[in-house]
This record gives structure tokens, C-alpha cells and sequence, in this order.
């Protein structure tokens, strides 16, 4: 319960982009086709995988799930930015708040496991080629992808059945543009904010640093084989089919580090409301991108896409 001097927040102020509104326009018409565009790419992927039957691979499947992840963490976040910049304030309910947190953090730690099983289809693709078929099954591509999703909804489940529990007493405005993790618990005057915080710390090194560390393992096993092999053309084809991933990886695990290794003084706080535009905006928008550009699969579907729908055009 509050005490007697202490008003409960019932709703969240987030205070957004202080400072920048004088070019308010501007910022809301780039990060509305910034949006638009993610949208359309990571849309696009997931249409073509869905629908082309040469898509429906593993590699593709995961690809498709990555993409889902990238549309759904900027649609928790970017609508609401756009109303911050806008209205120069945005107000969430406290409940609102709440579930903005913790989807954003699904949709965020999924991506995590997500780039982690698609470098062990890469690894098994590489490095066990003969078997690769039987390896990864469609039962297992399945289980590897409700795994993923699943166990972060569970583990964050368990944060989100804490923060509901603590009360939020006085101050009800967030410097940020959406409720990340660290502003919103300031707001909170349990006794038991260190308890969730060491929580969150040993699921972040869970969900981050693990999948990492497996990512650089099956690279290493990787490339090792590829040295092994003999033929610079096998040698140029193995490494073209990681290179997409590759560059997905440093990337995504780039742009968490910019973040969250800085030091966490006043300054720095600041400036990391703007550096997490680049995980939740930038990152996103590349991810398909990437892929158009270095996969001659989706190529070959955009084209046929195209023709399609050109063809239809000519006919009218």
C-alpha cells in the first residue's frame, strides 16, 4: 500500500523525445516510413514463406518466425512512438505499461533463440550435409520453434507475476518513449525490487549470453570444416549460405551491447533511450533487407511475385 503523503499511479507518463520536438514533423514522418517499411519487408518474408513451396525449409521457417518476432517487438513500441511525438506525451495505463514490458521482452529474448537455431541449421547444413535431411525434420524444426517461444513466455511470466504484485507510489512519468525494463521499476516502492532485479539480470545472461555463446560454438565447428574443404568454390558456396545469418548475428547482439554494456550513469540513460531506437527500428528493417539482398531463394520468389502479379496486370 501506499503511504499517506504518496499518491498510486494509476497511469504512466512517458515523456518521449525532450528536446527534439521542435522537429517533430520531420521525426514522425521518418519513423513512420521507417515502420512502413518494416512492415511491408518483414510482411513480405513471411507472405513468400508461407506461400512458395521451395521456401519451406527450415532455414526459411526460422527465417519466417524472425520476422514475426521483428514485426510484433516494433508494433508493441512504434505506434505509440509516433503518438508520443506527435501529442509531445503519450499516457499508458499502469496495466498497460505492465504488458508493453513483458511482450516487448518476449518478442525481443525470442529473437535471441531464434538467431541461435538457425545457426545450428546452418551448422547442420555445413558440417553434416549428407545427413542434414534426417537431422532436421519437420518434427524438429516444429519443437525447436514452440520451444523457443515458449520457454522465454514462461520465464518472463514469472517477472511479470512480481512486478504486479509491487505497488507504484508518487512519480508516474517515464523519460523514455515505452516502457522498458529499468525507468518502469523505478516507479516501484516494494521492498522487493533487488529480488526481480537480480531475477531479470540471471534471465537476460540466460536468454543473451547463452545463445551467443552457442552461436560462436556452431561457427567455430563451421568454420573449421569449411577450411577443411579443399575446393574454393565449395569453400565460396558454405560461407555464401552463412553470410546472411552472420550478418543477422552481429547485428542483432551489435545493437544489445551498444545498449546495455554502457555505463548506466544519468547521461547515459539518456542517451540509451535513443541507442534502443537501433534494436527496435533499425535492426527490424535491416533484417529483410539482408536477406532480399544476399539470398538468391527469396530473390527468385520476389521475382515470380512480380511476374505474377504483372502478368495479371497486362490481362486487365
Amino acid at each position: 500500500m501506499c503511504e499517506e503523503n504518496q499518491t498510486e499511479v494509476t497511469e504512466i507518463h512517458l515523456l518521449g523525445f525532450r528536446g527534439l520536438y521542435e522537429y517533430k514533423s520531420l521525426l514522425f514522418i521518418v519513423l513512420l516510413l521507417t515502420y512502413t517499411l518494416i512492415l511491408a519487408g518483414n510482411l513480405l518474408i513471411i507472405l513468400l514463406v508461407s506461400t512458395m513451396d521451395h521456401l519451406k525449409t527450415p532455414m526459411f521457417i526460422f527465417l519466417k518466425h524472425l520476422s514475426t518476432a521483428d514485426v510484433l517487438i516494433t508494433t508493441s513500441v512504434v505506434p505509440m512512438m509516433l503518438h508520443i511525438i506527435l501529442f509531445e506525451e503519450g499516457t499508458f495505463s499502469l496495466w498497460g505499461c505492465i504488458l508493453q514490458l513483458y511482450f516487448f521482452g518476449i518478442f525481443g529474448f525470442v529473437q535471441c533463440f531464434i538467431i541461435a537455431v538457425m545457426s545450428y541449421d546452418r551448422y547442420l547444413a555445413i558440417c553434416h550435409p549428407l545427413r542434414y535431411s534426417s537431422l532436421m525434420g519437420p518434427d524438429l524444426c516444429l519443437q525447436l520453434i514452440i520451444g523457443s517461444w515458449s520457454l522465454v513466455i514462461v520465464l518472463l511470466l514469472s517477472e511479470f507475476i512480481f512486478i504486479v504484485q509491487f505497488n507504484f507510489c508518487g512519480l508516474n512519468y517515464i523519460d523514455h518513449f515505452f516502457c522498458d525494463f529499468g525507468p518502469t521499476i523505478k516507479l516501484a516502492t516494494s521492498d522487493f525490487i533487488s529480488i526481480l532485479t537480480m531475477e531479470d539480470f540471471i534471465i537476460s545472461i540466460f536468454v543473451l549470453f547463452f545463445p551467443f555463446a552457442f552461436i560462436i560454438l556452431t561457427y567455430f565447428c563451421i568454420s573449421f570444416t569449411i577450411l577443411k574443404t579443399s575446393s574454393a568454390n565449395s569453400k565460396r558456396k558454405a560461407f555464401s549460405t552463412c553470410s546472411s545469418h552472420l550478418t543477422t548475428v552481429c547485428l542483432y547482439y551489435g545493437t544489445l551491447i551498444t545498449v546495455y554494456m554502457a555505463p548506466s550513469d544519468e547521461s547515459s540513460s539518456e542517451i540509451n533511450k535513443y541507442r534502443s531506437l537501433l534494436y527496435i527500428v533499425v535492426s527490424p528493417l535491416m533484417n529483410p533487407i539482408i536477406y532480399s539482398l544476399r539470398n538468391h531463394e527469396i530473390k527468385r520468389a520476389v521475382r515470380k511475385v512480380m511476374s505474377h502479379v504483372f502478368t495479371n496486370e497486362s490481362k486487365r
